[in-house]
């Protein structure tokens, strides 16, 4: 009872702490302020330790590592989120991150602690299937692949996002130009050429970032498919069945793949390669959220029914 207390009371800790940090990262979008951001940083800090505090909790009460259903899995991907913010934090890099980090925490662990799954709030007995000690190993670093996967997909849209909205403002301003060619002030033209430039470079490290972060979640996602395969075969005598769920993962390993491979090929690299990664980003949600939808195959045990 005391534990599932702690849990209840983390939960909203955490939840009510990364509600306050969104708007803030939001605020330095367009106010400059050290203090603020600084508090908004640490407030994530504070965020991710609550998180694994619930974490904890609920591993120490229920007996097993708590990635046995949806709820956990999902506080589970809020704390990959969480943890993903705050590594740039201490290595003192420049956190792109942060825009794409805080919202989905908040949104992984609003979903997970609404009324939409309270019957899983609930810490049960591990069925069967799941008995195994690479539980932890498998459903942990499938998760943690969706996560940087997710982060790095993210970055590669709002790639495309400024590519575009660049390729607009140099088509305009050049119909401007032309249309007003005889009174072309200087100052606009170096004005529009920083502003392009800036651009350019803002691009360049998102594209930059989005290639690691993928790199290390396909990575992890290689790990996860593999001890899955392995976890398989002692619990359904068989490496691969090809469910649902295995499927999905197969083609989730084979668009990020792809990714990869584009970017051996330096006329692929960004625009190009983002458009694949942001294709994998509506592909990492069929494959960890639609297809518990389904209810259906060897996977079955992580589907859910909405308490609407």
């Amino acid at each position: 009872m005391i534990f599932a207390t702690l849990e209840h009371i983390l939960t909203h800790i955490s939840f009510s702490i990364i509600s306050i940090v969104i708007p803030t990262h939001l605020m330095t979008l367009v106010y400059e302020i050290v203090g603020l951001c600084d508090s908004s940083e640490k407030g994530m800090i504070a965020t991710f330790f609550c998180i694994t505090g619930l974490l904890v909790t609920r591993w120490i009460y229920s007996g097993h590592v708590p990635l046995s259903d949806l709820y956990e899995s999902l506080m589970f991907l809020s704390w990959s989120f969480s943890l993903i913010h705050i590594v740039p934090y201490f290595r003192n890099y420049k956190n792109f991150f942060s825009k794409i980090t805080a919202p989905s925490a908040i949104l992984t662990q609003g979903f997970a602690t609404s009324g939409l799954l309270t019957k899983m709030h609930q810490s049960a007995i591990l069925v069967p299937a799941l008995q195994s000690r690479w539980l932890m190993m498998h459903v942990s670093m499938m998760l943690l692949s969706y996560a940087a996967l997710l982060c790095g997909s993210l970055l590669s849209i709002t790639l495309l996002v400024i590519t575009f909205r660049r390729k607009i403002d140099i088509f305009g301003k050049t119909n401007h130009l032309l249309i007003s060619s005889f009174s072309f002030d200087e100052t606009q033209y170096v004005n529009f050429s920083f502003r392009n430039y800036h651009r350019y470079q803002l691009t360049q490290r998102l594209d930059y970032w989005s290639y690691r972060v993928i790199g290390l979640g396909f990575t992890l996602l290689t790990i996860g498919i593999l001890s899955g395969a392995v976890w398989a075969n002692e619990a359904w005598g068989s490496y691969w069945n090809w469910d649902p769920k295995e499927t999905w993962a197969f083609i989730t390993w084979t668009v990020f793949a792809i990714y990869l491979h584009t970017r051996t090929n330096k006329s692929s690299q960004g625009a190009n390669s983002a458009i694949v990664a942001s294709m994998g980003f509506l592909i990492i949600w069929i494959c960890y959220f639609g297809v518990n939808l389904l209810g259906r195959g060897l996977h079955s045990y992580g589907s859910f029914t909405l308490n609407i």
